[in-house]
């Protein structure tokens, strides 16, 4: 559900950077409140992880389009809402700069669109009030694909705003609406559903590991099958699996909403001329290091599985480096 620069104008780019800088803001906040140092490698393998996964598009049945998770219900689920959704800023960051997927100018909405609405809706009110009395494998269920569904709806929704405020394209609201939600509702159901299975995992194994909003217990039971750095060293060897191999039998199919895009508009791509559009693709030109997941020099399949590898390091890097400064500020100003 990136959008690309062409459905926003400037003023409503402005107006959702300015929202989800915000948010980032008060993230940071609590990020310094919770002061976890045990978060700081969990966030940087969980955001190569879902970096590699957000790759991996899988066809919709019947329809020509296709979806990926998102990822922000499973990493607050495993995080908490704060640290996941920075988590989401950086891998929305390295997607937009480094691999061109998601315009420049359409950051602050991506921000908002993928990352807020899981976060703080899919995670903070609807897992957190289904798991108020407690997890059970049932509960993961219902929380994952309640809460991913409510998400998607909500992002694809807003996408749907953004782009009819912009006032930039010919895209007609209702029409536009109409097409983007039940591809959408699809997609979540499909994250809901892979979401309630890794962290069904997580919870046989780990169960003290999942997010609650409460205080998380110590636990020493000897009952517990993986400690908490076997957790890590599963999920990254997973982002290996994912980013290395799965993301070579990714779906071809346009994503939902350029799928919806070209149903609604009768085009492959819309393109928006002007001062802005053009210096944002000129910054992009200079960051883009692996435009649309290719490594130059390198066949398709061998770039795919390089660029995948690359942007889960890089993810790392950066959710190492910030995560770390975060704290370290806390501590200078104590």
């Amino acid at each position: 559900m990136h959008m690309s620069d062409a459905l926003v104008a400037p003023v409503v780019a402005a107006t959702m950077y300015a929202a989800s800088a915000v948010v980032v803001g008060y993230a940071i906040k609590r990020f310094k409140r919770e002061d976890d140092q045990k978060q700081i490698p969990v966030m940087g393998v969980l955001g190569a992880f879902v970096f590699a996964v957000q790759m991996v598009n899988f066809s919709i049945p019947g329809t020509g389009a296709s979806g990926h998770l998102t990822g922000g219900l499973l990493l607050s689920s495993l995080l908490g809402p704060y640290a996941a959704f920075l988590t989401m800023t950086g891998i929305l960051i390295v997607q937009s700069l480094l691999f061109a997927d998601g315009g420049l100018l359409a950051l602050g909405c991506n921000i908002w669109n993928m990352a807020f609405y899981s976060c703080f809706v899919g995670a903070l009110i609807i897992w957190q009030f289904i798991t108020r009395n407690g997890i059970s494998r049932r509960r993961i269920v219902i929380a994952s694909i309640l809460g991913s569904v409510v998400s998607l709806q909500l992002g694809a929704f807003s996408v749907a705003v953004e782009t009819t405020a912009s006032g930039i394209t010919e895209l007609p609201f209702r029409l536009f609406v109409t097409v983007m939600q039940p591809v959408h509702l699809a997609i979540g159901m499909s994250e809901g559903i892979i979401t309630a299975a890794i962290l069904s995992f997580v919870y046989r194994v780990r169960p003290e590991l999942l997010w609650t909003g409460k205080q998380p217990a110590n636990s020493t039971s000897n009952s517990a099958l993986f400690s908490g750095r076997q957790i890590i060293v599963t999920f990254l060897i997973a982002f290996v699996i994912v980013g290395g191999c799965l993301t070579l039998l990714a779906s071809s199919s346009p994503d939902g909403l350029e799928w919806s895009v070209n149903r609604v508009a009768g085009e492959k791509s819309i393109h928006s001329t002007g001062v802005i559009y053009t210096i944002s693709e000129k910054i992009r030109g200079l960051t883009s290091l692996f435009p649309d997941y290719t490594v130059a020099g390198k066949d398709t399949h061998t770039g795919t599985s390089l660029s995948g590898l690359i942007g889960g390091v890089l993810v790392m890097i950066l959710l190492g480096i910030v995560s770390r400064l975060i704290r370290q500020t806390k501590r200078g100003r104590k």
